[in-house]
């Protein structure tokens, strides 16, 4: 049986030198992109992890290098060695749009162990919550001008946009060449209207960032009815928030795979180690 592969050789060009040493020493280097295949073809297709086809090797190889990379941080590592070449060769749009989608839980991702998390980066409640839908997971992300992600968070289902916004935009580190610090100010930030709030404009008003974020009607009315106590409207740029369809042609792109826009892992950090696989292979398809 054929497999349709998602990795070119151009792309494993870009990647391979970022692979991890093997951990086992006096062991031969590891190829890694046959389990990343596996990986990519598993999300892809929304398949057990017992069912890939024989061409993509054992499925123990390619779920051991999601997980063993997940609790160190390779993939985070990766992603952001990934955006750093593309920061240096100034392919990165700096008009940021931030906005959250939530993603159908499926039943077998329930069930994980809840007296004590595997590792810090594991949420107690592993990212499962109930919301209208049922059992969700909502993934908060912010994408560049061109539809790429530039950081990913999850939470559980029936958490509010506002209290991740934080979370999402400390995720935007890209290092640069030589000394300097890394990347971390974009020069303007759209969102839609669940995150106007005073804490989140008067956050990125500190750090010189130029908030364009709609205000909903209720805080319009408010404002109002204060009078000459409730200050001078929020500026808004009407022109520029059109760009915000960026980060929805980015979660459009990220929920093609199958296994992402229904979640089927028990723990958020195999879960958040696909989405980060994702977003390396959308930022290395060019």
């Amino acid at each position: 049986m054929s497999v349709r592969l998602v990795i070119t050789d151009a792309m494993w060009d870009r990647i391979e030198p970022l692979m991890p040493p093997d951990p086992v020493r006096g062991r031969r280097w590891a190829d890694h992109r046959r389990p990343l295949e596996a990986i990519a073809w598993k999300y892809r297709t929304c398949s057990p992890w017992r069912d890939p086809p024989e061409k993509l090797g054992p499925f123990q190889t390619a779920y051991k290098h999601l997980i063993r990379w997940a609790m160190d941080g390779t993939w985070e590592r990766i992603l952001a060695a990934v955006l750093a070449v593309a920061d240096a060769g100034d392919d990165v749009g700096w008009t940021v749009s931030v906005d959250s989608t939530v993603c159908r839980a499926h039943q077998h991702s329930a069930g994980a162990r809840r007296r004590r998390a595997p590792c810090r980066a594991e949420p107690e409640d592993h990212a499962l919550g109930r919301s209208r839908g049922g059992l969700s997971t909502k993934v908060h992300l912010a994408s560049d001008s061109r539809a790429r992600p530039l950081s990913i968070h999850v939470t559980a289902g029936q958490a509010g946009d506002a209290p991740a916004f934080e979370a999402v935009m400390a995720g935007i580190r890209i290092p640069r060449g030589g000394l300097g610090m890394p990347r971390t100010r974009p020069a303007v930030v759209l969102a839609d209207r669940a995150y106007s709030s005073r804490s989140i404009r008067g956050r990125l008003r500190r750090r010189g960032i130029r908030a364009v974020i709609p205000q909903p009607i209720d805080q319009i009315g408010h404002r109002l009815r204060r009078g000459r106590a409730g200050g001078r409207p929020p500026g808004f740029d009407a022109e520029t928030y059109k760009e915000r369809n960026a980060v929805e042609r980015c979660i459009a792109r990220i929920k093609q795979w199958r296994g992402l826009a229904m979640r089927t892992d028990k723990l958020a950090v195999a879960y958040r180690a696909a989405l980060h696989l994702a977003a390396i292979l959308i930022w290395t398809r060019r």
